[in-house]
């Protein structure tokens, strides 16, 4: 099991591996202070954006030059997945978006997230913020998904739209 904690925040004690009800959980070494570290997964949202046609992908200057994504980012304290993707298409894209589907979530045990991806159509001229550097414009049926969370996501709006491509 991996973790950023190494200490305790109650009682600053090491915190170590033990199983705790039917998992392992990292756990405070002091066994009266009893806390245990949950490390639950982050909700992020995802929008498959479709703008005039096309499905948008994006480049994150941090990625390497061959990846391209979706439109994604974090859920933020009382915001609605809703809300929360059609912020990031306006904040990544400068696009006005109406969500059309929820596609369904997905696991990113890498980043340990949840991925709650949905259909965004799109509209306005994209003009990419700080955190990109480039986009693609993919028509669907040329629109080839790839093996992660996103990846899975972009599958099953395929599937709904009739063209089948796996990962």
């Amino acid at each position: 099991m991996t973790t950023h904690f190494q200490f305790c925040p109650r009682c600053a004690q090491p915190l170590i591996d033990a199983h705790r009800g039917d998992a392992w959980r990292r756990v405070c070494s002091q066994e009266a202070c009893g806390y245990i570290h949950w490390n639950n997964p982050t909700p992020v949202v995802a929008a498959i954006v479709e703008h005039e046609g096309a499905v948008i992908l994006a480049h994150n200057r941090s990625w390497p030059g061959h990846w391209y994504g979706l439109i994604t980012g974090f859920l933020e304290r009382d915001e609605s997945p809703e809300s929360g993707v059609l912020r990031e298409v306006e904040e990544e894209l400068a696009l006005r978006g109406e969500v059309r589907a929820f596609v369904g979530h997905y696991t990113f045990p890498a980043m340990n997230q949840l991925i709650i991806a949905y259909h965004v159509v799109a509209e306005g001229t994209i003009t990419l913020n700080e955190e990109l550097d480039d986009y693609k414009r993919i028509p669907p049926a040329k629109l080839q998904p790839w093996p992660a969370a996103t990846g899975e996501a972009v599958a099953d709006w395929l599937r709904r739209q009739g063209i089948r491509r796996e990962p």
